[in-house]
C-alpha cells in the first residue's frame, strides 16, 4: 500500500477536525455567535486559550509541544479528542511513526471505533511488519483492519464534512484496511481471507502492482489454485514494467512457474502476458487448460516401451499416477520389474549393516526423503559403509512399494559396490531421472 494512502487519510482527518474544531471564543463572539464543540462550549477562558494557541501554532514541532502540553494540563477537555486528532497530524507532518502510534492509541481510549486511528494503526503495524518479517505485527495490523472495517459500517460523516468527500475517505480508509488483512492472510497461508480481502483492494485500485501481485499470490497458492490468479500474475507483470522495473523478473519467474505448472507447459504465457497487459479487468470466462493428469501422462510414458526402457524416475512416476493399466505394465506383467535383479545409480541417504536408504531421484535426493530401502544380502562392516551423499552403483530385486503419501520402494538380496569391490554383474541402470510433474 503506497505511503501517499496515510497522507491522504490524514489530510482528511485535518479537514474534519478544522471543521469541528472548538470555535474561537473571539472570533464567535465577533460574530454574534455562541463558541461551540458538538454543541458544546469551554467552560474555562484559560483552557480555551491554551487549545486555540496551540491549534494556531504554525510551526509542527511547537504546535506538538503546545498540543501535549495541553493534553497534560487538561486530561478531560471538550476538545481532547479534536486535540489529538490534530497531534496525530502534527507528528505525521513530523515523520514520528512511534509519536503517530501512541496518539492514534490514546485516540481510541476515547473512541474505540476511530477511523482516523485505526487506519494509522493498521498501516503503520502492516508497514513495519512487512519490513521486519514480524508476522506478529502483521496480525496486529490485520485486527486493527477488521476493527475498522466494522466501524465503518455505522460510521457517521464528521460535521460539516461534504457527503462525497465522507465517501471519499471512507473508501481510502477500507484499502487500507481490507490490504492489511489480506496481506496478513498470504503470511499466515490463511489464502481464501487474503483472497477475499485482496480483491477488494483491486477494485478500488486495479493499476497498484503491490496490490494486484499480492492478489496473484493469495489465489497462486491455494491448493488447488484458483486460475484467476494467472490472470492477475500477468497483469502484475505488466504493471510493473511501467511502476518497478527492478521487480519484473522476479514477478515473471514465479508466475511462469505457477503457469506452468498447472497448465504442463509455458505454450501460451507469452500470449498471457501481451492479453493482460491491455486490461486491467478479468476478463469473462478467462481461462486457462491445465495439464493432462497424472494417469494420462503415465499412459503416453509406456506406449511402445517395455519397462526396462524407463528411468527410475519413470517407474516411480507411473506406480504413483493411478494409473492402473500403466502401473500393473510396469510392476507385474511378465516383463515387469518385480522380483527382477536391477542393477541401478542412486545417493546414500542413511545406512546399517544389513540395509541402505538410497535416493534413487533427483527430486528424492532434492526434498530429502528416499525412495528405496535396499536390504542387503550380506552386512558390510562399519568400517566401509559409504557416507550419506554419496553416489553409489548398486543392485536389487524390487519386492514392494508404497505409493502413498511418500513413494518407497523396497528391494531385496541387494549389492551395492563399494571401494575395493567387486562389480556388480550387470551394467549399472541410471535411476537417477528427475521425477516429471
Amino acid at each position: 500500500m503506497k505511503k501517499s494512502l496515510v497522507t491522504l487519510l490524514l489530510v482528511f482527518a485535518t479537514v474534519a477536525v478544522a471543521q469541528q474544531a472548538p470555535a474561537d471564543p473571539q472570533a464567535a463572539q465577533n460574530a454574534g455567535q455562541q463558541s461551540t464543540s458538538s454543541q458544546k462550549s469551554f467552560k474555562d477562558p484559560a483552557e480555551s486559550n491554551a487549545f486555540y494557541a496551540a491549534y494556531n501554532t504554525q510551526d509542527p514541532s511547537a504546535r506538538a509541544t503546545a498540543l501535549e502540553s495541553f493534553l497534560q494540563s487538561y486530561p478531560n477537555s471538550i476538545a481532547k479528542q479534536d486535540a489529538l486528532e490534530i497531534l496525530l497530524k502534527t507528528y505525521q507532518q513530523l515523520n514520528n511513526p512511534q509519536k503517530m502510534q501512541d496518539t492514534a492509541k490514546n485516540l481510541l481510549q476515547i473512541d474505540a471505533h476511530n477511523l482516523t486511528a485505526l487506519a494509522v494503526l493498521t498501516y503503520l503495524n502492516l508497514s513495519q511488519g512487512q519490513q521486519s518479517g514480524n508476522l506478529p505485527m502483521l496480525a496486529q495490523a490485520a485486527q486493527y483492519g477488521q476493527t475498522g472495517l466494522q466501524a465503518i459500517q455505522t460510521a457517521k460523516a464528521p460535521e460539516g464534512v461534504p457527503a462525497p468527500d465522507w465517501e471519499k475517505q471512507k473508501k481510502t480508509f477500507s484499502m487500507i484496511f481490507e490490504n492489511a488483512i489480506g496481506i496478513n492472510g498470504i503470511a499466515s497461508k490463511d489464502y481464501p481471507t487474503a483472497q477475499k480481502a485482496l480483491s477488494a483492494v483491486v477494485a478500488a485500485q486495479p493499476e497498484d502492482v503491490n496490490s494486484v501481485y499480492s492478489l496473484a499470490q493469495s489465489e497462486l497458492e491455494q491448493k488447488p489454485i484458483v486460475i484467476d490468479g494467472l490472470f492477475w500474475g500477468a497483469r502484475a507483470v505488466a504493471l510493473a514494467q511501467k511502476s518497478a522495473p527492478q521487480a519484473v523478473d522476479q514477478i515473471q519467474k514465479y508466475v511462469r512457474y505457477k503457469y506452468i505448472r498447472y497448465h504442463g507447459t509455458d505454450q501460451g504465457f507469452a500470449e498471457l502476458l501481451q492479453a493482460a497487459a491491455q486490461t486491467p479487468a478479468l476478463p469473462q470466462g478467462f481461462t486457462v487448460a491445465p495439464a493432462p493428469s497424472p494417469a494420462d501422462q503415465a499412459a503416453e510414458m509406456i506406449k511402445g516401451k517395455q519397462p526396462k526402457d524407463l528411468s527410475f524416475g519413470e517407474w516411480e512416476f507411473i506406480l504413483t499416477s493411478g494409473n492402473q493399466q500403466a502401473t500393473d505394465f510396469v510392476w507385474n506383467a511378465p516383463d515387469g520389474i518385480k522380483g527382477k535383479a536391477l542393477a541401478m545409480q542412486g545417493w546414500i541417504a542413511t545406512t546399517s549393516p544389513k540395509s541402505f536408504s538410497i535416493f534413487g531421484t533427483e527430486d528424492a535426493k532434492t526434498n530429502g526423503k528416499p525412495d528405496i530401502i535396499l536390504n542387503l544380502s550380506e552386512a558390510v562392516p562399519a568400517s566401509r559403509l559409504p557416507k550419506p551423499g554419496t553416489l553409489v552403483s548398486f543392485q536389487g530385486t524390487p519386492d514392494s512399494y508404497v505409493a502413498q503419501p511418500e513413494f518407497v520402494m523396497t528391494m531385496v538380496d541387494g549389492f551395492v559396490k563399494l571401494p575395493n569391490a567387486p562389480a556388480a554383474k550387470t551394467p549399472a541402470k541410471k535411476g537417477t531421472a528427475k521425477k516429471k510433474k
